[in-house]
C-alpha cells in the first residue's frame, strides 16, 4: 500500500524498497468550473538540480519541449493539451541508477500553459496529486495529494525527489508560485 504524505513530509523511497530503480512519476489535476473558453493545459516538468539547487546547464529542466536529460534518467512522457480523463495527466519517468552523480535533487512542478492569457490559475483546479509507483511492478509507492486551496499561483512546485546518505528519498512541498513557467525557470537558473 502506498504511503500518504501531507506537505512537507519526508520519505525514504530506496531504503524502504531495495533494488527499486526505475520509477514513475504520475501528476493528475481536475479542472473546477471553469467557463472561460480555453482548455486548461497543465504542464508536469522536472529541473534536475545541482548542490547549489541550480540546473548545471540548461538541458537539465525536463518539459514538453525537451523530453529527457543527456543521461536518459529522466523522460517525459507527452504533454497532454486538456487533463481529460481519470489517473495520471502527465508522467515523467526516472531511472534512479542512470541520474548523474552531480545531480543532488529532481524538483516536480505543475505549471499553466498560457494562465496570464487565458486568466487562469490554480485556484480553478482541483485534486491535483503526485504519485510515485514502481515501473516494473506496478505497484505505488508514493501518493501527495495536494489538499492546499491556492488562489492566484500559475506554477506549483509539487515535490522533490533527492539524494541523502546514498539513498533517495521524497519531499512532498506543495508550493506555489506566480509567474507560470518562467518563474519556475528563473528560481532554478534556467536561461529564459
Amino acid at each position: 500500500m502506498a504511503i500518504s504524505l501531507t506537505k512537507g513530509q519526508k520519505v525514504d523511497l530506496t531504503k524502504n524498497n531495495p533494488g527499486l530503480s526505475k520509477i514513475v512519476v504520475g501528476l493528475g489535476w481536475d479542472v473546477n468550473k471553469y467557463d472561460g473558453g480555453y482548455d486548461f493545459d497543465l504542464d508536469a516538468s522536472a529541473f534536475m538540480l545541482g548542490e547549489n539547487g541550480k540546473v548545471t546547464c540548461d538541458n537539465d529542466f525536463i518539459f514538453y519541449n525537451n523530453l529527457r536529460d543527456a543521461a536518459g534518467s529522466v523522460i517525459h512522457q507527452g504533454d497532454n493539451l486538456t487533463g481529460e480523463g481519470e489517473g495520471d495527466d502527465e508522467q515523467i519517468k526516472v531511472d534512479l541508477s542512470k541520474v548523474p552523480p552531480h545531480i543532488h535533487k529532481i524538483a516536480f512542478t505543475v505549471t499553466i500553459h498560457e494562465a496570464d492569457v487565458r486568466r487562469q490559475n490554480f485556484g480553478q483546479v482541483s485534486n491535483a496529486f503526485i504519485r510515485i509507483f514502481d515501473e516494473i511492478t506496478g505497484r505505488e509507492l508514493i501518493r501527495y495529494d495536494l489538499a492546499e486551496d491556492y488562489s492566484v499561483e500559475t506554477a506549483l512546485v509539487v515535490g522533490e525527489l533527492y539524494r541523502h546518505a546514498g539513498q533517495w528519498k521524497f519531499n512532498a512541498i506543495g508550493s506555489g508560485f506566480q509567474g507560470g513557467l518562467a518563474a519556475l525557470c528563473r528560481n532554478y537558473g534556467v536561461n529564459v
